[in-house]
């Protein structure tokens, strides 16, 4: 991977001269991203949220069952169109109110989410925000699924798909660029420019499990592999990045 010239970004102060466990040069901020599904969490959101939906009698399962399956087998495989899998999940909450969907939501994490949040990942997200380091949760899921996950984690920042609402009502349509595969480059930049900094002025580290994460784990200075799918394997061994398990 290419050297980068890093230099403190201005309007990250409260993290400049710290010195981290996780190899950031003395005076330079350490980044850590963090994907969700089967990197943190022992499980796929999407998939999980469709059928927890099922399990409640919101989806009819003889026409989402079949769809569910194949969205995950071709997510997995690296096939499937970024806009088709985000509007197949996204269109799930479509017709309702963010205050309607809050019990189920709320149910889901409860049952579904915190119980596959294993120890080993749990304390891996610690010691990176007892280091000091600015860490975002980033995941192709859409963010009204996805944010209590974060809260859970204590988690401060999270970049995932958004979904568009009108008038109170979410519509079933995503919003702006997806958070997934190349788009989660786009989206960091994007975040980072918000705050006034680039990527280089960091010493930056990202986990992920799967292939579709490529681009932001060539993206980053170190690529951790965490419970590698067959192809992020294979990458990861080509490229001599570190592989863990957190399950």
């Amino acid at each position: 991977m290419n050297e980068r010239r890093r230099a403190a970004p201005r309007h990250e102060s409260r993290l400049v001269g710290q010195r981290t466990a996780h190899g950031g040069e003395r005076g330079t901020p350490a980044l850590t991203l963090f994907d969700l599904d089967h990197t943190l969490l022992s499980g796929d959101s999407d998939v999980l949220w469709c059928n927890f939906l099922m399990d409640q009698g919101v989806l009819d399962r003889a026409i989402f069952a079949p769809r569910n399956a194949d969205m995950e087998a071709r997510y997995q495989a690296g096939t499937v169109g970024v806009q088709e899998f985000a509007d197949f999940y996204v269109g799930t909450l479509a017709g309702r109110t963010a205050q309607q969907w809050e019990p189920l939501r709320q149910a889901f994490l409860a049952a579904h989410i915190v119980p596959r949040i294993g120890v080993a990942a749990r304390r891996l997200v610690r010691q990176h925000l007892d280091a000091g380091d600015l860490v975002v949760l980033t995941t192709a899921t859409n963010r009204f699924i996805t944010e209590l996950t974060a809260q859970h984690l204590g988690i401060v920042h999270l970049m995932a798909t958004d979904v568009e609402v009108v008038d109170g009502i979410f519509t079933g349509h995503t919003r702006g660029t997806l958070n997934m595969r190349e788009g989660k480059v786009v989206r960091l930049h994007e975040w980072l420019t918000m705050r006034g900094a680039k990527l280089p002025q960091f010493t930056s580290t990202a986990y992920s499990d799967s292939a579709n994460d490529l681009p932001l784990l060539l993206a980053v200075d170190r690529a951790v592999a965490v419970n590698a799918d067959p192809r992020l394997r294979e990458a990861a061994a080509q490229r001599g990045w570190k592989n863990i398990n957190l399950e």
